[in-house]
C-alpha cells in the first residue's frame, strides 16, 4: 500500500517542569496570564507529526512516503529517516530557513504546554501530490502542517479520488471554521483527541451527529483511558496498553495514528487495527521523545500477545 503521510517536519525541544502547572495558574487572573516555569532539563529531539508517524510505520514493515518542507539543517535527519525504511523523496528542502522547531514543557501529570515555531514549514502550501508525490496513492494522512498546505492536500485528495485521514489536531487553534469544515467533509477518517474534538464541535458548529454524518470514520483518543473507534457501523473502544514506566508523553498520539494505519494497510479488524495503535503509543510513552524507541515486528507481537488475543491475525506481520 502507497501511504502518503503528509505534515510537519521537526526538532523537538523537550522540557521538564518539577511541578504542576495547575498550582501555578490563577483562573480568576487567566485573561492576565504571566507565567515563567524553571524547567529541570531539555532535550533536542527529532520530531514533527509526519516524521513520527511515518517511523511507527516504517517499524511496522511499511515504506510511507513523507510529504513536507524541512529547512537547511535537514540533512542528518534525512539520512537517518532512510536508513530506518521512511522514503523522504518528497520532502523539499528550503534554503536559508531552519526546520521547523517544537517547543514543549511538561509537568509532573504529563500536561504540556508548547509553542510551535512555523520554520520552513511555511512553504509546505507549495507543494502538490501530483508534482511530489506521483499525483496517486491508496492513503494521504493529512497531519498538523500549514494551515494552507492541509487545505490544499484536502483538495487534492477529493479531485484525485484519494482516500485521507484527516488529523488536524494542534492546528484546530489556527484553522477557521470554514477550513475545519472543508478537511473533515468526505475523509475517511476523522483523528483527535477527546479535547480535540470539543474544539472541533465548537469551532464548526456541528454535533457529535453531525460530525458522524460527514466523514467515514471517528477516533477519539482518550489518553490513559485508550480510545474509541466509530467506523461505519462498528464501534469498539480500545483500551491503552499500561507502560513500563512514563518517561514523555510528546508523540505518543502520532504513534498511534502510526499502528493503527498499518493494521489497516494489512486488512486487519478495526479493533485489531486499533490496539496496535494502542501498543504503538505506549512504546512512545516510555521513552524520551518521538523516535528514540525500537523494535521489530516479531517483538511487538510478542508484546501484543501478552496483553490482547489477535486470533492469530498479526502473523501478517510476520510474514
Amino acid at each position: 500500500m502507497k501511504i502518503i503521510v503528509s505534515g510537519s517536519i521537526a526538532f523537538d525541544y523537550l522540557m521538564s517542569f518539577p511541578g504542576r502547572f495547575k498550582e501555578h495558574i490563577l483562573p480568576e487572573r487567566i485573561d492576565q496570564l504571566s507565567v515563567s516555569f524553571l524547567v529541570d532539563t531539555m532535550d533536542k529531539r527529532r520530531g514533527g507529526v509526519a516524521p513520527n508517524i511515518a517511523y511507527t510505520l516504517a517499524l511496522l514493515g511499511e515504506r510511507p512516503l513523507v510529504m513536507a518542507t524541512a529547512g537547511q539543517d535537514f540533512g542528518e535527519y534525512r539520512a537517518w529517516l532512510e536508513a530506518q525504511g521512511v522514503d523522504t523523496s518528497a520532502v523539499v528542502e528550503i534554503p536559508d530557513l531552519f526546520t521547523a522547531s517544537f517547543f514543549v514543557n511538561t509537568d509532573l501529570d504529563n500536561n504540556q504546554i508548547a509553542t510551535f515555531y512555523t520554520g520552513a514549514m511555511a512553504h509546505a502550501h507549495q507543494l502538490s501530490i501530483a508534482e511530489h508525490a506521483g499525483g496517486h496513492a491508496d492513503l494521504v494522512i493529512i497531519s498538523p502542517d500549514d494551515p494552507r498546505a492541509m487545505g490544499r492536500r484536502a483538495e487534492e485528495c477529493m479531485a484525485l479520488g484519494i482516500p485521507y485521514v484527516y488529523d488536524p489536531s494542534q492546528q484546530i487553534i489556527r484553522l477557521s471554521a470554514e477550513e475545519l469544515r472543508a478537511g473533515m467533509d468526505g475523509c475517511f477518517l476523522l483523528i483527535v483527541n477527546e479535547y480535540e474534538f470539543g474544539m472541533v464541535r465548537e469551532k464548526t458548529g456541528w454535533t457529535e451527529a453531525e460530525v458522524l454524518a460527514r466523514v467515514g470514520g471517528l477516533i477519539v483518543t482518550l489518553g490513559e483511558q485508550g480510545s474509541h473507534l466509530r467506523i461505519g457501523d462498528e464501534e469498539h473502544h480500545i483500551p491503552a496498553v499500561p507502560p513500563a514506566r512514563i518517561a514523555d508523553p510528546t508523540g505518543v498520539g502520532d504513534a498511534f495514528r502510526g499502528g493503527l494505519l498499518r493494521g489497516y494497510s494489512l486488512g486487519l479488524p478495526w479493533d485489531v487495527a486499533g490496539r496496535m495503535g494502542s501498543l504503538a503509543a505506549t512504546y512512545v510513552l516510555e521513552q524520551l521523545g518521538p523516535q528514540s524507541h525500537h523494535y521489530t515486528p516479531a517483538e511487538f507481537v510478542a508484546r501484543f500477545r501478552q496483553h490482547f488475543d489477535d486470533e492469530g491475525a498479526l502473523d501478517a506481520l510476520l510474514t
